[in-house]
């Protein structure tokens, strides 16, 4: 018993579809995973967030979001020690480059120069994941 050759194109098509639309769910459930501990991070009242650490996101905005979501992993990453949330949101982020873009790997550098406090930053990342999520 033989399959047509149009049902397995068929299914191979289908295939390929889902096999997309559970990519993109899976990357909007970094994004929303992230924000929701973002949200957490941002209640919580404790000394290190006032820690200083690179400013991604000030300047002349020539980064394009990806970019500045890889230089964030670095960040991220420098400052796991200071909040228990920090790890998961660095390992989503990683996770979300390296799908989005083959240019980056994370972690990015990150240029000395202006500061920022670690809430501050936050609340930026969280701006930002917010935007991709309403896309």
């Amino acid at each position: 018993m033989s399959i047509p050759v149009s049902v397995l194109l068929t299914f191979l098509a289908l295939s390929a579809c889902q096999g997309h639309t559970a990519t993109q769910l899976q990357t909007a459930n970094f994004l929303k995973e992230s924000i929701m501990l973002l949200n957490k991070l941002l209640e919580m009242k404790v000394s290190c967030n006032k820690t200083n650490v690179p400013s991604i996101f000030a300047g002349d905005k020539k980064d394009n979001d990806i970019e500045t979501l890889c230089k964030a992993t670095t960040v991220t990453l420098e400052h796991q020690s200071c909040h228990k949330y920090l790890k998961g949101i660095h390992l989503n982020l990683v996770h979300f480059v390296q799908r989005k873009s083959t240019a980056y790997k994370a972690p990015c550098p990150v240029a000395a120069g202006n500061t920022t406090s670690l809430n501050d930053f936050l609340q930026d990342l969280r701006r930002l994941l917010q935007q991709l999520v309403k896309g």
